[in-house]
């Protein structure tokens, strides 16, 4: 036996429609809305009743909610055409369709020019959506896990290599010895001791300001030198 056909009521306003299917205790009701099209199939009283409708203009059904009461099922399906700024002359494509099926939900209903507020959508608290994202894409709005942190650079990557600050065994270069009245003996004694040294300032100068006297006897030193 054939379903039965559903009777629709309905209102609407610049950027929405409120759909009413007049039927009392539905059970095993099956929705499916697209941008373009309803379907509807369900029972009351022990009968079977079905709705197919067009659309006379696009819809957004990923907005759109319904609800299943006791005495109807409710549904406030979006435009997609949010802007527009007149009604639709009519609910469907098919005007024969709309004449024997669908009626003015004068209830809800308000002239084109009256329009102040949108619907009433209390009877729609708790109400399922008619479309959406699929089953697991959700929390999509950050990156997966491990993800984070990515803005600077790895660990130990803000710097040179640890003992990259300077060269190797320079440090303590800092300046040459003091020549002034140092005799060829001393000198060689201070050269010997440089590799004790290591890591620290040149070797003190030999005391400023001697007098003339003791660089003549460091002078008079020189040959004693060459012939050891």
């Amino acid at each position: 036996m054939a379903p039965n056909t559903a009777p629709i009521k309905y209102a609407q306003r610049k950027d929405s429609l409120y759909l009413t299917i007049a039927l009392a205790d539905v059970k095993d009701e099956n929705i499916v809305l697209t941008d373009t099209e309803l379907k509807f199939t369900g029972t009351s009283e022990s009968k079977s009743y079905e709705v197919s409708i067009e659309f006379l203009k696009p819809v957004d059904s990923e907005g759109s909610t319904y609800k299943v009461l006791p005495r109807s099922v409710q549904m406030h399906i979006l435009k997609k055409d949010k802007e527009e700024e007149e009604f639709w002359p009519r609910l469907l494509k098919d005007k024969l369709l709309e004449k024997n099926q669908v009626k003015i939900d004068w209830d809800r209903y308000v002239d084109e020019d009256e329009e102040e507020e949108g619907f009433d959508m209390s009877n729609l608290e708790g109400g399922s959506g008619m479309g959406g994202m699929p089953p697991g894409m959700g929390g999509m709005g950050g990156m997966p896990p491990g993800m984070g942190g990515m803005g600077g650079m790895p660990p130990g990557m803000g710097g040179m290599p640890p003992g990259m600050g300077g060269m190797p065994g320079m440090g303590g270069m800092g300046g040459m010895p003091d020549m002034g009245g140092m005799d060829m003996e001393a000198l060689m004694k201070q050269m010997g001791q440089m590799g004790d040294m290591g890591g620290m300032g040149g070797p003190p100068g030999g005391p400023e300001g001697d007098d003339d006297e003791g660089d003549e006897e460091d002078l008079d030193d020189l040959p004693d030198l060459e012939e050891s």
